[in-house]
């Protein structure tokens, strides 16, 4: 049976005696482990670390770290997700799956039809849920890596900066290209992913000006939340690892 895995921020060494962060503690108890059971660690620098349970006080939990195994469940496929920001359940549904699926880099933007529009001090905060979003998702998944989420910027502000990956890729449903045409081999790709709505045909000709290719999945039109899972899968089937 696999130990209970979780995530702590914090670097992790053989030997290393701490007490669990807060919300770790209470899952520890809540599930009523006892001193002696051992628990997996990761802090998304790579690898695992079992940990030995070795004291429990009302609120807290002591471990000891005892082993570490050299694992990576990475995909070789660099894969960045810029999502255009949707309603929030949309949001953590996107950053969740997004993060099972093995993307690398979750960009959020905002675009001209999005509902929901952060900056400021809403904006880190709306990084750090999503953060927390990843972390639970990596946890449950087996990532040994956390999905890096960007801070909030435009659609124009990341065109701007040019093109990235060796693939680059605009969801779109009148696009010209069928997922059956793409290249045979790349090692790194972008997905640009629009809100509720999709993004406006101006945006979408400022995307494919930029150099991103226009990209339809098949006769159906998906709802913003089911895009990035699909795109996803369909590389890291392509290109990834689940070749």
């Amino acid at each position: 049976m696999a130990l209970p895995r979780f995530f702590v921020a914090q670097p992790l060494a053989l030997g290393a005696q701490f007490d669990l962060p807060e919300g770790v503690a209470r899952h520890v108890q809540v599930v009523r482990m006892q001193p002696g059971e051992m628990v997996t660690l990761f802090n998304g620098e790579g690898g695992e670390y079992q940990a030995q349970i070795t004291a429990m006080g009302k609120k807290t939990v002591s471990v000891q770290v005892q082993t570490f195994a050299e694992v990576n469940r990475e995909s070789p496929l660099r894969l960045t997700l810029v999502q255009a920001i949707s309603a929030a359940e949309r949001m953590d549904y996107t950053v969740q799956k997004a993060a099972e699926l093995g993307v690398t880099v979750f960009q959020p933007v905002i675009s001209q039809y999005c509902q929901q529009r952060y900056s400021g001090e809403r904006a880190e905060k709306r990084i750090a849920h999503w953060q927390g979003v990843a972390a639970s998702a990596a946890e449950q998944c087996g990532r040994t890596r956390l999905m890096e989420i960007r801070p909030i910027i435009t659609l124009a502000q990341y065109l701007q900066a040019g093109l990235q990956s060796e693939l680059n890729l605009l969801m779109c449903p009148t696009g010209a290209v069928h997922h059956s045409l793409l290249p045979a081999a790349v090692a790194s790709a972008t997905v640009l992913v629009g809100p509720e709505g999709g993004y406006s045909p101006e945006e979408d000709e400022s995307a494919i000006a930029a150099g991103y290719t226009p990209l339809i999945l098949g006769p159906r039109i998906f709802r913003t939340e089911t895009v990035a899972p699909v795109i996803a899968g369909l590389l890291q089937l392509r290109y990834g690892d689940f070749a």
